[in-house]
């Protein structure tokens, strides 16, 4: 009898310690804000974004004197000159906006310089984060910084091939080409 109850104790035991994992957590943007590369970076992505303000301001200068000319030049015009001005006009405000857009819209040039910028920097941070985890021996590590992201996993624990084989999609490495 008593060997049936150690027996059992140990493997309780056992089943418990194969079900602790280790989670810590990191602050990026503490970590980043105290690099000097990170620092570098985001002095030139500011930079790129002043030059790029300053060339919509001449822009917009340049349709502003555009309108003013009209208004000043307005009562000696023709009637088809003033419709070819305001015309004019128009497609210089559409080239701002369109050019505002290829530069700071979703996916544009600021987002795009910027990413490759920081990315360098981002990926030392994760490393020395994956380094950590695996030094400690850590199974998720959360960023605390900003919305709730595990920055690093043990992929011993990842079971997106599970999931997908359920929904019968196969293997994800079969569908990344």
């Amino acid at each position: 009898m008593r060997k049936i109850f150690l027996l059992h104790l140990l493997f309780l035991g056992l089943s418990f310690s194969g079900f602790s994992q280790k989670f810590g957590y990191v602050d990026t943007d503490y970590v980043l804000n105290q690099m000097p590369e990170y620092k570098e970076a985001q002095s030139k992505i500011q930079e790129l974004a002043r030059s790029w303000q300053e060339e919509i301001k001449g822009m917009i200068a340049e349709k502003e004197s555009m309108y003013e000319a009209l208004e000043a030049e307005k009562v000696l015009l023709t009637e088809e000159m003033i419709k070819e001005r305001k015309e004019e006009i128009k497609e210089k405000e559409k080239e701002i906006q369109d050019y505002q857009q290829k530069v700071f819209g979703f996916e544009g040039l600021f987002y795009l310089k910027k990413e490759e910028i920081i990315k360098p920097v981002m990926d030392q941070v994760f490393e020395a984060v994956s380094k950590v985890a695996k030094d400690k021996r850590l199974q998720i590590v959360f960023d605390k910084s900003g919305d709730l992201v595990m920055i690093y996993t043990n992929p011993v624990h990842d079971y997106t091939d599970y999931v997908l084989e359920e929904l019968g999609l196969g293997d994800k490495n079969d569908t990344i080409e």
